[in-house]
């Protein structure tokens, strides 16, 4: 991994390591950072998760109460409306439309969505779990990009891959540890007997 701290201080006069071959040795390309980088790169990964815990929690409150922003009143899940009927049913466009119509309100998948949004939230917000919130937020985010293809505005990019994408960088580097519970939830006897909850 590169040193970002230390290598601008390398001295030019460094020469490579060789090889039995006398082959130029590949320059270490790990990646560490140290001081206050490393300290607010923490903290700005710990506000993005929870930003992104808040987006999936909001929704699923929204869809549950009918509380205007997405989901009028009269269509809230409490009060018997599909929380997937409105996005698969009509708003879903492309080759897998038919689909995502056909599974439009069905009570299955309304149950699953709203557990997902829950679930994910919750352990965004809490930091716990975050390889299982990681995978499936970004199995969510990705089967909700296949259901509006293409993107109106760009021919494949939109911004649920990008949620995708930093969901699993959030877990691979431990976002869950600064303003979450995750130091406290890995040693936990379950989660012990279970790393996948991790």
């Amino acid at each position: 991994m590169v040193d970002i701290a230390n290598e601008s201080r390398r001295s030019a006069t460094e020469s490579p390591v060789r090889t039995a071959r006398h082959q130029a040795a590949l320059p270490d390309t790990t990646f560490s950072v140290a001081g206050g980088t490393a300290t607010a790169t923490r903290y700005l990964l710990a506000g993005i998760r929870i930003a992104l815990g808040w987006v999936f929690l909001w929704a699923f409150l929204d869809k549950l109460f009918g509380l205007g922003r997405s989901t009028p009143a009269a269509n809230a899940w409490l009060d018997g409306g599909s929380p997937t009927a409105g996005f698969l049913g009509k708003a879903a466009t492309g080759p897998f439309s038919a689909v995502y119509n056909a599974i439009a309100g069905n009570a299955v998948v309304d149950v699953l969505f709203m557990a997902a949004l829950l679930g994910i939230g919750m352990a965004l917000l809490l930091g716990i779990g975050m390889r299982i919130a990681a995978a499936s937020g970004a199995l969510l985010t990705v089967l909700m990009w296949t259901a509006v293809l293409p993107p109106t505005t760009n021919p494949f990019m939109d911004d649920h891959l990008v949620y995708a994408a930093v969901l699993i960088l959030l877990a691979l580097l431990g976002a869950g540890d600064t303003w979450g519970l995750g130091r406290k939830w890995a040693p936990t006897p379950l989660v012990r007997r279970n790393t996948w909850l991790t």
